[in-house]
Formats: C-alpha cells, sequence, structure tokens
C-alpha cells in the first residue's frame, strides 16, 4: 500500500506468482467436491445398495455428499491450528496430495462402504481449505484484498466447470466412447475410475506446483526463516525459540467479536444455499419427468453445468473485484441474496411446467436459465462474505483461527445438506408432500431467512 503524495493511496499491485499458487490449491476443492455429481446416482445404484428402488436413491446419494464435508468440518481447526505451529506451506502442500490418492481409490470402490469411507478421507484433505484463505489476506493488503479475493469464486466456478465435465464426459467411457474404450476390459469393471483419476492428475499437478514454487507466509515462520539467513544465534534469540512464542493462536474469546460472528453465520448461510444447489440440481434434473425432475442424462448435466461455470469465473473476475471496491462488501452480499432469493422460486417453475408439457419444452428452459443467471450471485457471495469476515477480525494473530472456524462451521452445514436435501427430495416424491412441492418451498424459506440474516452485518469495516 503506498501513498502518491497527493494522499491518494495507490493500490498494491497483486502478489501473482504465490497467489495463484494459493488459487490453484483452492481449485483442487471443487473439482474433487463435483467431479462425482453427474455419475454418483448412477454409481450408487451400481453397487447395490438401492436395491433396484430409484426413489431411495437420493438417501445414498446424500450420505455420500454429506460424508465429505462432515469430514472436512472435522479436520479443518486441526489444519488451522497445524498451520500456526509448522506454517501455511507445509499444511497447503498435504491438501492435493491426500486428495489424489483418495480420489483414485474412489474410482476403484465396488461397496457402498467404500464410497462413504473414501468420501470421508476427500473431506478431511479439503479441510486446509481455510488455511488457503488466511495465505491469500497475508499476501494482500486493504488495498488489493477485495481483488485477491473475488478471484477465489472465480477458481470456484472454474472447478465446477471442470468437475462436471471430467464427471460427465469420463464417467462409463467404455459405453460413451465405445471406439476408444470398449475394449478395455478395466473401465468396463470399473467405469467411474477415468473420472475420479482425472481429478486425482490435477491434484498431483497442484501438488507438483506448490512444492516447487510456494512460499512460507506466515509472519514469525518467515521472520524465523530471515533470521536463519542474517542473525547469529549467540546475539538474538534462535529462530525456533522465537517462532514458538509467536505460533501460539489467541484464545477464542479475544477473536470472536459481534461482527465476526455474524460474518460467519452470514458465510454459513451461503455455503448451505451454494450446496443446496450443487445437490439438487444434477438430482432434480436426473429424476424422469413422470418423477418431478427434468430427465436429463449425465452428460447433458455436465454440459450444462460446465457453461455455467465458465461464464461465472468470467463474470467474477470482470466485475466482482471492481463491485467489492465500489460499493463494499455489505451491500454485494446484500443484493446477490435478495438475487438468489427470486431465483430460489425457479425449481419449483421448472418441476411445474415440464410436468404439464410431458417433457422439456422452451418454457422450462426459461426457468432453467433463470435459475442458473440468478445462481451467478452466488458465488459473489461468497467473495463478499470472505472479505467482511477478514476485515472483521481485530486481533492481530487471530486470521488463521477465524478462517478456521468459519471452514468448520461451514462445513458442517454443507455436511448436513447433501443428506437433508436428498432426503427431502425424496420423501417430498413418494409421499407428494405439498404436492411434490415441499422441497422447493422449503429452499426458498431458507433463501428468506439468508436474506434477514445479511441485514446484521457490520456496515463498517477496516483490515487489521
Amino acid at each position: 500500500m503506498a501513498d502518491d503524495g497527493q494522499g491518494i493511496t495507490r493500490r498494491t499491485p497483486l502478489p501473482w506468482s504465490q497467489l495463484l499458487i494459493v488459487l490453484a490449491i483452492q481449485l483442487s476443492e471443487p473439482i474433487s467436491a463435483t467431479v462425482i455429481y453427474p455419475f454418483l446416482p448412477d454409481f450408487v445404484r451400481l453397487t447395490g445398495v438401492t436395491g433396484g428402488d430409484e426413489t431411495r436413491t437420493g438417501y445414498y446419494s446424500g450420505i455420500i455428499g454429506s460424508v465429505f464435508f462432515a469430514a472436512e468440518c472435522v479436520s479443518v481447526v486441526y489444519w488451522a491450528r497445524a498451520s500456526d505451529k509448522h506454517g501455511r506451506r507445509v499444511v497447503l502442500l498435504l491438501g492435493p496430495f491426500g486428495l489424489g490418492i483418495a480420489l483414485v481409490f474412489f474410482g476403484l470402490a465396488k461397496h457402498f462402504w467404500m464410497l462413504v469411507v473414501l468420501r470421508a478421507l476427500q473431506g478431511v484433505f479439503n479441510g486446509n481449505i481455510g488455511v488457503s484463505k488466511t495465505v491469500m489476506a497475508e499476501l494482500t493488503d486493504a488495498t488489493n484484498i477485495g481483488d485477491a479475493f473475488a478471484l477465489g469464486p472465480m477458481m470456484w466456478g472454474i472447478g465446477i466447470t471442470i468437475g462436471p465435465i471430467i464427471g460427465g464426459l469420463l464417467a462409463s467411457p467404455a459405453q460413451t466412447w465405445p471406439r476408444v474404450f470398449g475394449k478395455i476390459t478395466f473401465l468396463h469393471e470399473y467405469p467411474y475410475f477415468l473420472p475420479c483419476a482425472a481429478a486425482a492428475l490435477c491434484s498431483f499437478c497442484i501438488f507438483t506446483w506448490a512444492t516447487l514454487f510456494l512460499k512460507e507466509t506466515h509472519p514469525y515462520k518467515k521472520e524465523a526463516t530471515q533470521l536463519d539467513r542474517e542473525r547469529a544465534p549467540l546475539i538474538h534469540p534462535s529462530p525456533s525459540e522465537a517462532a514458538s512464542r509467536g505460533l501460539v493462536a489467541p484464545p477464542l474469546r479475544d477473536i470472536l467479536n459481534r461482527d465476526v460472528v455474524v460474518s460467519i453465520a452470514n458465510y454459513c448461510a451461503v455455503s448451505f444455499i451454494s450446496m443446496v444447489y450443487t445437490v439438487l440440481m444434477p438430482l432434480m434434473w436426473s429424476t424422469s419427468i413422470s418423477a418431478g425432475g427434468l430427465g436429463f442424462s449425465p452428460s447433458e448435466i455436465g454440459t450444462i453445468l460446465a457453461a455455467w461455470g465458465f461464464i461465472n469465473a468470467s463474470l467474477q473476475v470482470l466485475f466482482l473485484g471492481r463491485a467489492l471496491r465500489n460499493f463494499g462488501g455489505r451491500t454485494v452480499y446484500l443484493y446477490t441474496t435478495i438475487a438468489v432469493l427470486v431465483g430460489s422460486v425457479s425449481f419449483m417453475l421448472q418441476s411445474t411446467f415440464a410436468r404439464r408439457a410431458g417433457r422439456v419444452d422452451a418454457t422450462v428452459w426459461l426457468f432453467v436459465c433463470l435459475h442458473l443467471v440468478t445462481n451467478f450471485s452466488i458465488s459473489a457471495q461468497f467473495g463478499a462474505s470472505q472479505v467482511i469476515l477478514v476485515q472483521s477480525v481485530t486481533h492481530p494473530f487471530g486470521l488463521s483461527v477465524a478462517n478456521g472456524l468459519a471452514q468448520m462451521v461451514a462445513t458442517a452445514v454443507r455436511g448436513l445438506c447433501p443428506f437433508l436435501i436428498s432426503s427431502l427430495f425424496s420423501i417430498t416424491l413418494q409421499y407428494n408432500i405439498a404436492g411434490g412441492f415441499f422441497i422447493y418451498i422449503f429452499i426458498s424459506v431458507i433463501a428468506l431467512f439468508a436474506v434477514g440474516l445479511s441485514l446484521l452485518l457490520p456496515r463498517r469495516v477496516t483490515k487489521n
């Protein structure tokens, strides 16, 4: 942050060489989280756990989705504390490496319980996502933090673009691409190994890049490294002792002021709504029209989500950073939350008009597009809420713990969401609750609650 001599503060350039590595590590989460969704219902049915009953698929798919975030929730604070003690770099490196291994074995699973265990391991290795956000805050200052965190939703958008493409196009390759893969017996036996292996390759590439070039950002760890090179131990305390004193995390009561608590609550709200859409879109779209869905194939779902993700990522890069600078995080968050509320009714409209027409006609596509357009707001919500949270932390050494707590509570909400939403979807269809629309009414009520919660956000925040 610099002053031009006329009282005008110039924006500090972003440290791209390090920031891109951190963003790449963040990219591994949405890829691993979404790569399985185009084929997850079929994968669950393939294990035989549903007993051939299509209406039960939602229950078991929900378990797979929930265990990912439940495991991430349990591990996220431990990752944050570990980064305070051992440094950010080593914690960030463990994530994509372990994630890649878990993805490979997920594609080789034959039984439902194996899917649950391996999906949980993926969640554990995604638990360091809060540490990556701490590193982003340590790499920036008050003049460019909005631009940096605007890139986070872009990585999520890229990830949820790449993930469905991989999952939709590479699932069951022996049937989808018989001329290329039809003679490979292994791919007949393990039809979902190829998309999992491709996603794992992305994680291993990110791990290699970070191993070679990622630098430590923890202020005391950096200081310790510099002391090792520049100062004599007989004159100054040893770097390890200096680091040890600085790496003691502050108590929670010194971190959780009112603004931090409200910011975390809103971050959880957007996390829940985002996960609702992530789970419900492929589940509802893949269900037959007669059962209340749209009857899309995995490849069609993957193509739609991929196109949406590409456009979403582009919009976030072009406009979100500028919007955060010009209007502030609170204003951006409030208006995007209202947009999500408007779009929440589109699920009900899609199902209604598809049932009436007996097919997906132009009217149904109109409401699909309405949902996808308003869904752009969720990425903006993530960027705005993260900036507000970072700027609300007043304790000088509380950033990592605050980010860890936010990620922990958000992943707990995400962990609940897949099973809850999938089960409500199945129950709604099985018992025709509220004419088969109860799940959609529930989503709209949650979106309305999020609007009210956004009004509690602090009006003025300053980065510590």
